[in-house]
């Protein structure tokens, strides 16, 4: 049984070291190749795109491939609707591998945006030392805005144009509390701004908000291919694909 997951995130590393592990699974993980120097899964790995959902559908048939799960990160909503489409167009079952969003909780202050660029326009009226956290995609929507310091937290360092007055902090997570209390303590941050992506890796900074009294603009996730069936955990995801390997041989 051949499984493609669509990875690049934490929960997708995971699930190729657990299907990796079992007899009579071949794995292969395709990671986009937005990242210089990504961590490389076990098991098969390509990079790079597909061609769109008709060149997935291609590659799915061409590669035998027998259940797909698009374990990408939430915001990543092109791979997904193009795998729902290839998934579809060569009749391979597919599971989405969602984490949960984030939750506010007593003491949080966030503001809920529907994009970046309504995130963009929101800084202004919230604060002037802004963490963002956005990622190294999308940083020019914040390029026009010359009042405001900008903190840019990414793995790669982003290309121009950018905030006038930016500071580049290229690190990975996961993120402990303790360095994102310095962080918001050193920069005088008063305004954070990230997108919902959920998980655990980056969540820190969240509670160093809460504790800061910071205010937070998070971007929520966009819609999600409909009809596809999801996993919220690693275990649930190795179960889907577990059912059907016994299907097929049974």
């Amino acid at each position: 049984m051949h499984v493609l997951v669509l990875g690049g995130t934490t929960e997708a590393r995971s699930l190729a070291e657990a299907l990796h592990a079992r007899p009579g699974l071949r794995v292969t993980s395709s990671l986009a190749g937005r990242v210089a120097a990504p961590r490389l899964p076990p098991g098969e790995v390509r990079i790079g795109g597909f061609g769109g959902a008709d060149g997935m559908a291609r590659w799915l048939g061409e590669h035998a491939v027998s259940a797909v799960i698009d374990a990408t990160h939430p915001f990543a909503e092109t791979i997904s609707f193009n795998a729902a489409g290839a998934a579809a167009t060569a009749h391979v079952p597919l599971l989405a591998l969602r984490r949960p969003g984030w939750v506010p909780g007593e003491g949080d202050d966030w503001r809920e945006v529907a994009s970046l660029a309504e995130a963009a326009r929101a800084v202004p009226d919230t604060g002037r030392r802004v963490f963002l956290t956005t990622g190294r995609m999308g940083l020019a929507t914040f390029a026009h805005i010359d009042d405001a310091f900008f903190l840019v937290r990414s793995v790669d360092a982003p290309e121009p144009p950018g905030p006038p007055h930016m500071e580049l902090l290229l690190d990975r997570g996961p993120f402990t509390l303790d360095g994102e209390r310095e962080i918001l303590a050193r920069h005088r941050i008063d305004v954070l701004v990230t997108k919902d992506s959920g998980g655990a890796a980056t969540a820190p900074k969240l509670t160093a908000a809460r504790e800061a009294a910071v205010p937070v603009i998070v971007v929520r996730r966009p819609p999600a291919p409909g009809g596809v069936p999801v996993a919220a955990t690693v275990a649930e995801a190795a179960d889907w694909v577990q059912a059907l390997s016994g299907a097929a041989s049974g």
